[in-house]
């Protein structure tokens, strides 16, 4: 008797779990038709003119996409042809500062002054430093105007202050090192002495302008 109530009582579990999977798939199925149906009805709505405009724009962001992928790849390939070679004039430019500073040591040794083999020496120096710059204007590398200039930071870099006052302030008057450019871009900026005005006559300045300010 037990056994048959214990049976019964499965069967009817049994029973109400497969009306639940029942149930379940009969949602799951429901809620599948409608989404169909409304994705039928969204492709419904669209006339042949608007398929037609959606593809016209979508061919126009292709498009557009395009063109500006092909302005990149040409600017890289002139940017590549351009200053290709913007490293290597970087570290040639070091030759020069070898060479003008070995003339430089050659010129104020005691024991060379004045003889014949310096000033043949010398004379080669002109010579090869002429044909280092004649190969780097060639290729648009060129030095950078600095004395009796005014200082411009793009292109300077000021390494001191000079009281001068036979120059404006801000006058170039001292070139420690000479800079480059290749082209348009700045390969490396001239290192500068700058003009200023003297301490002195400064506060002077300073001084007349508190005076006339407190009568």
């Amino acid at each position: 008797m037990e056994k048959e109530q214990n049976q019964k009582i499965l069967n009817e579990q049994i029973s109400e779990e497969k009306k639940d999977q029942d149930q379940s798939f009969e949602e799951n199925e429901i809620e599948k038709n409608e989404i169909k149906e409304e994705s039928l009805e969204e492709k419904k709505e669209l006339s042949p003119e608007d398929k037609i405009k959606e593809l016209e724009d979508k061919l126009a962001r292709t498009f557009a996409e395009m063109e500006n992928q092909r302005r990149r790849f040409e600017k890289e390939k002139d940017d590549a042809f351009e200053y290709g070679g913007f490293a290597f004039a970087k570290e040639a430019i070091s030759l020069i500062d070898n060479l003008e500073r070995s003339k430089s040591i050659l010129e104020n040794d005691v024991k060379l002054k004045e003889t014949d083999a310096l000033k043949k020496t010398l004379e080669h120096f002109d010579i090869i430093h002429k044909d280092l710059i004649s190969i780097f204007n060639k290729n648009n590398i060129k030095s950078i105007e600095s004395l009796n200039k005014k200082f411009d930071p793009n292109f300077h870099q000021a390494m001191m202050e000079i009281e001068d006052d036979s120059n404006d302030p801000g006058t170039i008057i001292q070139e420690i090192q000479r800079g480059f450019t290749i082209k348009d871009r700045l390969l490396r900026p001239s290192l500068v002495g700058v003009a200023k005005k003297k301490q002195e006559e400064s506060h002077k300045n300073t001084e007349n302008i508190e005076n006339s300010d407190n009568k």
